[in-house]
């Protein structure tokens, strides 16, 4: 069956939208579909990966959500948390309790107690030097 009829000639049945150069510059720019009015790809960075903003230097730190292994040992010995995040507040009120438990004017060991000091010192930054 043609798709032509004696009362309309063939150029009147093809879509009457307009073509692409009758439209004018400004109507290419325009956005197609559910896209939000973003050409496809745009606002992504080419050849890296998306950054993860949870993880910090800071977060690598003693302090911080993934400590090192010292940092570990020191939390043990000040009885905190292995992993996360601690403020300085935390450490210095699990250094009091070990240091009531551990003092050698309490009864305590003289070289537990440096080991907790040593762990305090280790998680607050702090040196000898």
């Amino acid at each position: 069956m043609p798709l032509t009829t004696p009362e309309r000639p063939a150029a009147l049945l093809v879509s009457s939208a307009p073509r692409p150069e009758e439209r004018g510059p400004r109507a290419e720019a325009e956005p197609k579909g559910f896209g939000g009015g973003r050409a496809a790809g745009a606002g992504r960075r080419k050849g890296r990966s998306k950054r993860n903003p949870s993880l910090s230097k800071a977060d690598w730190g003693p302090l911080g959500k993934h400590p090192d292994l010292e940092a570990i040992v020191a939390r043990q010995r000040l009885q905190l948390p292995r992993s996360g995040r601690l403020t300085v507040v935390q450490v210095n009120q699990a250094w009091k309790r070990c240091a009531a438990e551990h003092h050698p004017d309490r009864g305590g060991a003289h070289d537990t107690m440096q080991l907790v000091n040593g762990a305090r010192d280790l998680l607050l930054g702090r040196s000898l030097g």
